[in-house]
């Protein structure tokens, strides 16, 4: 180890001197700064750098191909080039001669603490499945997979835990199992509406198949019987040429004591808004089922819901097991329409609800009611974040704790919005 005196200048500059004579490989164990020269204790001195340093040897074969080492000193041991005769000696360690050198200069305890620690902390992270993860990270990888969650949502959730969980967590799974749950719950948006609850008209579209029928139904009940006191209920519907589909809106108008419309244009559609809105709360329109691919059709239905004015309320249905592919092309197809949220039905229907809540987080979609069952109006519910979390495979849901943690303040369960 040599020792480099400099008066007058920089830590940089004085850096740049040695290794413009030594070479890049110079090392820099320490540095000061000190006082230089001056009269009578001190007087007119200058300040002065002082640099600690080593410079690591190097083994390379001269032309006749014997080994040669070549550098400068290391630990005071002065290494001059030329051919090393007999069986080449072991290659220096450097980090037991870098230990050395510290231990010289009364810093080895603290620096092997800390050496130490660091090592630690990487095997640690290093025991993983052979890419250098954490096994915790990849167990909770795996139970997302397994429901479904799109490979960008997992990528953020693991991308979130390794940048903002300490170590002691990871090693802890339940509460990186709960941490993970928590964020899966803040990325599910649920709708607050604040519409007034006389004189509405609800709209729901969506392709067919997702229950929209079945779902108008549901909330004719919710807001004709549920509510206190009951609103007056309009049923509309401009899906009357499905096979079947006049005969059931009519069955459940006839049961629960609603007036049913069939309207298929804009004129007749503008003139039941015009003679019933004063008598009535609720319109809910249902609406034909179109495929999302089939832009022409969107566009005339479009044409005709816009009859409603701007007023109208849309909201788009989905069913829980549609492939999240297939959602992202059903959300994307129906932004014409303007729709405020979305209502998930069928949820009993599918195992995993990872592929909704991807993409609804992914697209910055609300949920405002969930459906999951035949029966009118029991099997309707209000959004909740719970409810996606309870249906989740392999995690160990605390409900309480949960449903304190993202519990919403309403007035009414059956209220929209």
């Amino acid at each position: 180890m040599e020792c480099f005196v400099e008066q007058g200048t920089s830590y940089r500059d004085c850096l740049g001197k040695i290794v413009a004579k030594y070479g890049p490989r110079v090392t820099v164990v320490r540095q000061r700064s000190i006082r230089m020269g001056g009269i009578f204790g001190g007087l007119f001195s200058r300040e002065g750098v002082e640099l600690e340093f080593y410079i690591p040897p190097v083994l390379n074969r001269n032309a006749a191909g014997s080994q040669v080492y070549q550098g400068g000193s290391v630990s005071g041991l002065s290494l001059q080039p030329g051919p090393y005769k007999g069986s080449a000696p072991a290659p220096l360690d450097f980090e037991e001669e870098k230990k050395k050198i510290l231990a010289a200069n009364g810093r080895d305890s603290t620096q092997q603490t800390i050496l130490n620690e660091v090592r630690e902390i990487k095997e640690k992270l290093e025991a993983g499945a052979g890419d250098g993860e954490h096994p915790n990270l990849s167990r909770v990888k795996e139970i997302l997979r397994a429901n479904d969650f799109s490979d960008s949502y997992i990528k953020g959730i693991i991308d979130r835990a390794r940048g903002e969980l300490p170590l002691d967590l990871l090693e802890n799974f339940e509460a990186l199992e709960e941490k993970t749950l928590e964020w899966i719950g803040e990325s599910i948006s649920i709708y607050r509406g604040n519409s007034p609850q006389a004189n509405r008209i609800l709209v729901l579209v969506g392709p067919t198949g997702v229950g929209k029928t079945t779902t108008v139904a549901k909330l004719a009940a919710v807001f004709g019987y549920k509510k206190n006191p009951p609103l007056a209920v309009r049923l509309i519907t401009i899906d009357a040429f499905r096979i079947g589909a006049k005969a059931q809106i009519e069955a459940y108008g006839d049961i629960m004591g609603f007036p049913v419309s069939y309207v298929d244009n804009y004129r007749d559609l503008k003139k039941e808004i015009v003679l019933y809105s004063e008598e009535t709360d609720i319109i809910l329109v249902d609406t034909i089922g179109k495929s999302p691919k089939d832009a022409k059709n969107l566009g005339e239905m479009k044409e005709v819901l816009d009859a409603c004015g701007p007023r109208a309320e849309v909201y788009l249905v989905l069913s829980a097991g549609t492939k999240t592919s297939d959602l992202g092309e059903i959300l994307r197809h129906f932004e014409p329409f303007n729709y405020r949220s979305v209502v998930l039905t069928k949820l009993d229907e599918t195992s995993h609800l990872g592929n909704v809540i991807s993409i609804l987080s992914e697209k910055g979609k609300a949920v405002s009611y969930i459906t999951d069952g035949q029966k009118v109006p029991d099997d309707i519910k209000k959004a909740r974040v719970i409810h996606f979390l309870i249906n989740l495979d392999d995690f160990k849901v605390d409900r309480e704790k949960m449903e304190k943690r993202f519990s919403l303040e309403e007035d009414d369960q059956f209220q929209w919005g």
